[in-house]
């Protein structure tokens, strides 16, 4: 299938026929990459951030949900009055 880059802003675009995203099951996103001189468009095979309620209810149970980076202070933040 021939495409045609067109202007789009400032920048540069491909549209996508209908029929080719309803084939794919295509909603918002996409992946994008580069290989041997060619643009791979692919539909994301999991959602952004699929998972992270799991991964973190299972780090809490184990005890290591923790703060990476102690809680540190201010020098003057004793003297603030909340």
């Amino acid at each position: 299938m021939k495409a045609t880059l067109r202007k789009m802003g400032n920048s540069q675009g491909v549209l996508i026929p209908k029929a080719v995203i309803a084939q794919l099951g295509i909603r918002d996103d996409l992946d994008m990459v580069v290989e041997s001189n060619a643009i791979i468009l692919r539909k994301p095979e999991k959602p952004p951030r699929a998972g992270w309620e799991e991964e973190s209810k299972l780090l809490a149970e184990a005890g290591d949900d923790k703060l990476v980076w102690p809680e540190f202070a201010n020098a003057d933040d004793a003297e603030l009055v909340w």
